[in-house]
């Protein structure tokens, strides 16, 4: 980052699929331009290129921002909202039905409710255990096939949450199809935690778990499936997932192992008694034991504005990661099981070992005032940019980090872009989860374009967004430690003030003249409650407040949250 601008766009970030020279170890130095001879020396002396680490950077993959400028595609059936040329589709990840044990509703029970509330996908993640592998993955499968020809607006995932081995949980889904039951049954019988041996080493757990992930994308290779991706679940709830792993799960097939949770589900947990449950946003009540990674504080065991704290904290793990260029994006979602104020039970005489399953739910005329959950779409939304109202559209733009997150639907819409500085022509500028290349000593700029929100949300108030924050990190290349979760060069470098209450505001931060690889995301609140972040106010002024067990009511503070964009030199 530094001064000045230049107009030249770089169409290498706008339409670019190959691999530039530069970035091909097979072409030797000697055959380079001296363009690219100085650019690979560059991002070698960065520690940015070679010796694998551009197998596991924005390095290696050029044009994975590129598709700036799609054209909106009109679908017969399909939701979402037009923005940036992208259809935003709003969905959630993970979400359990009666094939759970710890949960009650049928698949269309929850495809009804969060279709009613605005999503337009979704996947079940029932629980991975031996009665869903033996059983479960196999019957749910009839149900999700009726859902699909029920609700043709929504588009409906089989996926299951994955027991890591040694580590805590994760969405896995594919692409539907005639292998999707096959794919999932024999990654689960053979990769979930809960079907291993009690005497397996921490060694022996983290090899498995990677084995799984790179089981997933040999059956896309070999055309299993269309699609298989995986996003870690709650990764700090219990501190078992080390930074390490997740480093790991992301390098075992960065096509597959894409994200994690930036907030968790489980929302309604934290509305205080005597109204609601009294407790833990996301359940995020534990503390420390003998399985968790001893370097996490004891903060990160709690949320802070509902957001898990690898997410929340400025220059913090999530950082740490986008500061050696790894693509890995955050989400939020629902986990839902059993939902707020609902009147309903588990069927009468269920008999889940044996069948695999509760009988359908009943109504008890009972709300329940302690369950921790909201349906689907009632509270968080992961917003996806993609190409048309289909399931591969979806996971490409997962799989892309077009994603921003919102609670209590904060705001109505977002368009973040990077540009070279003046250049406002629409079709052009880097989307998120993009990376814009240009030449050294090029002056960038970011743009936002946020749709202010003018509708009731669910809780039947029209939410205000009341500061937007910039957050820029230097790009220094893989870490020695992979147990690092630190970003020392990313804070907080503007912040807006809204004072605007409808219609749209435009927004844009000169990120100066480019001298050194950056990345850039944006988050924005109410303003309700804030405090300085984990890492001093010097990095985070006015961060998320920690959410405090007893009094965290989820509508008291609304966060929305982007996945970056990378600026690097070409």
């Amino acid at each position: 980052m530094g001064h000045g601008h230049d107009h030249d766009h770089s169409s290498e970030a706008a339409a670019g699929t190959d691999v530039p020279e530069a970035l091909d170890l097979s072409i030797p130095d000697s055959e380079l331009s001296p363009s690219d001879n100085s650019r690979r020396t560059f991002l070698r002396g960065a520690g940015l290129l070679g010796a694998g680490a551009a197998a596991a950077s924005v390095f290696a993959r050029p044009g994975a921002a590129a598709a700036a400028g799609l054209p909106h595609t009109h679908d017969q059936h399909g939701g979402g909202d037009a923005k940036g040329g992208f259809k935003w589709l709003a969905g959630d990840h993970h979400i359990h039905t009666q094939y759970s044990s710890d949960a009650q509703y049928r698949v269309l029970d929850q495809a009804k409710h969060g279709h009613a509330y605005g999503l337009d996908w979704l996947v079940i993640t029932d629980h991975g255990s031996v009665a869903h592998a033996k059983i479960g993955v196999d019957k749910v499968n009839p149900d999700i096939l009726k859902t699909r020809a029920a609700l043709k607006g929504l588009l409906t995932f089989q996926g299951l949450e994955w027991n890591i081995p040694g580590a805590e949980h994760a969405t896995v889904f594919v692409h539907p199809g005639k292998n999707e039951v096959d794919v999932l049954k024999q990654f689960e019988n053979t990769y979930d935690g809960s079907l291993q041996p009690a005497t397996n080493t921490t060694e022996q757990n983290e090899a498995l778990a990677i084995q799984g992930i790179k089981f997933l994308g040999e059956q896309v290779k070999h055309r299993k499936v269309d699609g298989a991706l995986f996003l870690a679940n709650h990764p700090a709830r219990r501190g078992v997932d080390s930074p390490h792993e997740i480093r790991n799960w992301r390098d075992a097939d960065p096509s597959v192992a894409i994200g994690f949770e930036g907030a968790p589900g489980h929302q309604a947990a934290g509305i205080p008694a005597p109204n609601g449950r009294g407790g833990a946003r996301g359940y995020y009540d534990n503390n420390p034991s003998a399985a968790s990674f001893p370097g996490y504080p004891l903060e990160s065991y709690r949320t802070w504005g509902g957001f898990d704290w690898m997410t929340s904290t400025v220059g913090g793990l999530w950082d740490s990661l986008l500061a050696e260029g790894k693509t890995w994006w955050i989400t939020v979602n629902s986990d839902s099981h059993v939902v707020y104020l609902d009147q309903s039970v588990n069927g009468a005489n269920s008999d889940f070992n044996t069948n695999g399953r509760y009988n359908d739910p009943e109504y008890s005329g009972k709300p329940l005032t302690t369950a921790g959950d909201f349906w689907p779409g009632f509270y968080g939304r992961t917003n996806v940019g993609a190409s048309s109202f289909a399931y591969k559209s979806v996971m490409d733009g997962l799989r892309a980090g077009r994603v921003w997150v919102d609670h209590g639907r904060l705001i109505k819409g977002l368009d973040a872009r990077v540009r070279q500085t003046g250049d406002r022509r629409s079709y052009t500028g880097t989307p998120l989860g993009g990376v814009l290349q240009v030449k050294r000593g090029t002056s960038t700029e970011l743009t936002l374009d946020i749709d202010l929100q003018d509708l009731p949300n669910w809780a039947t108030f029209i939410p205000k967004l009341k500061r937007v924050d910039v957050i820029v990190g230097t790009v220094t290349g893989p870490v020695t430690n992979k147990d690092n979760f630190v970003a020392p060069d990313t804070r907080v470098v503007k912040s807006f003030e809204i004072t605007q209450t409808s219609g749209s505001v435009s927004l844009s931060f000169d990120l100066g003249r480019l001298d050194k690889p950056f990345y850039v995301r944006v988050r924005g609140t109410d303003g309700n409650r804030t405090q300085p972040g984990l890492l001093g106010a010097a990095v985070d002024p006015t961060g998320p407040k920690l959410d405090v067990i007893g009094d965290a009511d989820p509508w008291g503070d609304l966060w929305f949250y982007t996945n970056p964009i990378w600026v690097l030199p070409r």
